[in-house]
């Protein structure tokens, strides 16, 4: 004899039923979802709560249950679990927050080797020192618990995050120059677009020095890629090394050339040698101006010796300190250190100045103009 009911009949929007109706056919839900959801569109079709429980393999109770869930906390719950009380807290609240700001001290502040924290160092600190800090509770600490203590504070004393101070006081001065020129490069690209290059009486060159660059030599011949058997290139782990050399190159921000020397420093007399070269590239009656850093040979005595020579020839716009990262040429040099310099071996020092070059060679026969965006449209042209 069925079971009489007491209770209202369930009832579902459009939008609940084609819910129900996935969950019930669904293959990839949780398996709660998909039984909960044939229960409740049973039981809207009439069907009995024994009649459901039976064609289920189920107790008559759980179909209850689950209507039950649906009629007071609506279908989401009936759906889901609801939250249960739980085990007690165990932790204090005052004990965590002693955990968390032990985890915000270093370990070198506390008499430990460690500049950063470990788990297995943190937790043993817990448990030593929590007794005389008066949380008894922290005696038997594990590192999964305090693992998910770090985590609810959002704290990960693990890891170090980086930053660059600020510490030009003109930083903003100094960077609304460098913005301000960029915006007078990119008005003048525009009114010449089309024209002749000879029409400027002034051309802007993003400079800047990429030292260190390593020329390194395998100790065996790599193997070349073979189509069904090696996917890539095979090479050995070791490597000898022939020294370095630094490049110093401009990149012209209206045609988009590179003019670039190789040498085995980046001192004043390298940076001379460059603007020799950059002064031969260009007509005596071009003024040039050059976007760049604070690096000492940019400002030394051989270096303004040098300018006096050639009045009103050159301008320098110095981006601020720290500030390197607004030099347009940056790019170009990370592009370079992507493509053409990765994994490279040269058989000679040599032979990484010339294939430097003719990397620049190539670059300069199909030109690409830099644009700046960053920050751009704060910039007014006064």
């Amino acid at each position: 004899m069925p079971f009489p009911r007491k209770r209202n009949a369930l009832q579902f929007t459009e939008t609940e039923l084609r819910k129900l109706e996935s969950f019930r056919k669904s293959r990839t839900e949780e398996k709660r979802r998909p039984v909960r959801a044939a229960l409740l569109l049973d039981s809207l079709s009439g069907q009995s709560d024994e009649a459901i429980a039976r064609s289920h393999h189920i107790s008559r109770s759980t179909v209850v249950l689950c209507i039950k869930k649906c009629l007071q906390f609506g279908l989401d719950a009936a759906l889901e679990e609801l939250p249960r009380t739980g085990k007690p807290r165990q932790l204090p609240d005052d004990a965590i927050a002693w955990v968390l700001n032990c985890a915000c001290q270093k370990p070198k502040d506390l008499g430990y080797s460690y500049e950063l924290w470990t788990y297995k160092l943190l937790t043993a600190h817990v448990r030593r020192y929590c007794v005389a800090a008066g949380h008894l509770a922290l005696q038997k600490l594990s590192r999964s618990k305090l693992h998910k203590i770090l985590r609810q504070g959002e704290l990960r004393p693990h890891k170090i995050r980086y930053y660059v101070e600020r510490r030009d006081p003109a930083f903003e001065a100094k960077m609304a120059n460098v913005l301000h020129v960029y915006k007078e490069v990119a008005i003048v690209n525009e009114y010449r677009r089309g024209g002749a290059a000879q029409s400027l009486s002034m051309v802007t060159i993003s400079y800047d020095e990429k030292p260190g660059i390593q020329a390194l030599a395998v100790t065996t011949p790599d193997r070349p890629p073979v189509a069904g058997q090696y996917p890539s290139h095979l090479r050995d782990y070791e490597y000898e090394r022939l020294g370095t050399v630094s490049l110093l190159a401009g990149l012209d921000l209206h045609s988009g050339r590179v003019i670039e020397t190789v040498s085995d420093t980046h001192a004043s007399a390298d940076f001379i040698t460059f603007l020799k070269k950059l002064d031969g590239a260009y007509p005596e009656h071009h003024k040039i101006r050059l976007v760049l850093d604070n690096h000492s040979a940019h400002i030394s005595k051989e270096t303004r010796g040098y300018l006096d020579t050639l009045p009103q020839r050159f301008v320098f716009v110095f981006t601020p300190t720290h500030g390197s990262w607004l030099n347009l040429i940056e790019n170009q040099f990370s592009k370079m250190t992507r493509t053409m310099l990765r994994g490279i071996r040269v058989a000679s020092k040599q032979e990484l100045i010339d294939r430097i070059h003719q990397y620049f060679e190539e670059i300069n026969a199909d030109p690409v103009v830099f644009h700046w965006k960053y920050k751009m449209d704060e910039t007014v042209i006064v």
